[in-house]
């Protein structure tokens, strides 16, 4: 009998959730930045192999929420985490404490599915320190999502907690979300890539138009700041700064649709859009219901 279910993989941020991802399904389908909160969204990788089908959830890292925008990011882990059927608790085995999963993410009861720990970013340390976090935490998963060593033993221990099921998606499949979905965050990638430390989380993308059925691809899209000296900052001097993350944008893009892209690219002010509800659904966040107007 087949096997089928959710996997979420939560944590603080800056813990390799969406390495992790990307390493499962074989392809990137997050962004990964050295900037912590850069996943904003849940993002669906699907493995099928064998007999066993896992829907893996890469969620925002869970924090103590400061404005809107944190409150929508911490309200879609919530949302992972209460619809899986095996979480993996992805701790930065190089810098964060070891805690219980509850006390990790500000649960005052621990979450219904069963839990794995798992210890990442092992092979950035020496053999000393692995040992004595293995004999301090006996049923922790050592592993590396950049290296892939011990992803494969977590993923089977994973499995063995999903459900008797059918395939919930076909077995090609690698994700549920629209390709225009992930271009969008191709897009805002690139932008934190080369914006560094000056505006990057104040920076939101948008597709507005893919156009498909000829050649080029046309994209329309939008990189949203929050005030005006943002955008001067992100458009640069004489326009050099957005064109070059246009050009290294639609490399990225090119290399995932596989076919030639023209990419349209622009950038407007929307006022304090992380601290404002209307602006936030806009851009597709979802805020929790008591904080909804």
């Amino acid at each position: 009998m087949s096997r089928a279910g959710i996997v979420t993989v939560a944590g603080k941020p800056n813990a390799g959730k969406s390495t992790l991802l990307n390493r499962i399904v074989g392809q990137k389908l997050s962004i990964v930045s050295a900037k912590p909160q850069s996943t904003r969204n849940r993002i669906v990788g699907i493995r099928t192999e064998g007999d066993v089908q896992l829907i893996v959830l890469d969620t925002p890292g869970l924090l103590d929420p400061a404005y809107p925008l944190q409150h929508a990011m911490r309200a879609t882990s919530l949302r992972a985490v209460e619809e899986a059927d095996a979480i993996v608790h992805l701790v930065d085995a190089t810098n964060d404490v070891v805690t219980s999963f509850a006390e990790a993410a500000g649960l005052s009861t621990p979450p219904r599915a069963p839990t794995l720990l798992a210890l990442n970013k092992v092979d950035a340390l020496p053999a000393a320190t692995r040992a004595q976090l293995q004999i301090n935490h006996p049923q922790a998963h050592l592993v590396s999502a950049i290296t892939g060593e011990g992803v494969d033993e977590l993923l089977a221990a994973a499995a063995l907690l999903l459900p008797e099921s059918p395939f919930l998606y076909p077995d090609d499949e690698i994700s549920t979300q629209a390709l225009r979905f992930f271009v969008g965050e191709l897009i805002r990638e690139t932008a934190l890539e080369q914006l560094e430390d000056e505006v990057p989380y104040s920076v939101a993308s948008e597709v507005e138009e893919y156009r498909e059925g000829r050649t080029p691809v046309y994209i329309r899209a939008i990189l949203y700041v929050e005030r005006e000296s943002q955008k001067r900052i992100l458009i640069g001097a004489k326009g050099d700064r957005i064109r070059e993350i246009g050009r290294a944008s639609r490399v990225k893009i090119e290399e995932l649709v596989g076919e030639p892209v023209y990419l349209d690219l622009w950038v407007k002010v929307l006022s304090n859009w992380r601290k404002n509800a209307v602006a936030l659904q806009r851009l597709g966040y979802r805020l929790p219901k008591e904080r909804t107007p």
